[in-house]
């Protein structure tokens, strides 16, 4: 691979908000498919096939839910809902 994917983006899970965390865990989902899969021709080649099969579109979804899990765990679940308000 000819570049380096960083797959944490900044080097950081923390995020000031979970809306924050939960569009980071998009972007670390999409990494790991670009990382996994480097030649974009090829990632747009299949692009197709996969927004039309519902399991796979599942898979995309849970993907991002476990991102996102890692993300929430590392901000403390938002210091506990900032401390429960």
């Amino acid at each position: 691979m000819s570049e380096s994917i960083q797959l944490i983006p900044n080097g950081s899970l923390i995020t000031a908000t979970p809306e924050e965390g939960r569009q980071l865990a998009v972007k670390m989902a999409r990494l790991i498919i670009k990382a996994t899969q480097p030649d974009a021709a090829i990632r747009e080649r299949l692009r197709p096939l996969y927004a039309e099969d519902p399991a796979l579109l599942i898979a995309i979804g849970q993907t991002v839910a476990i991102e996102f899990t890692t993300i929430a765990a590392a901000n403390n679940c938002w210091k506990k809902a900032d401390q429960l308000k």
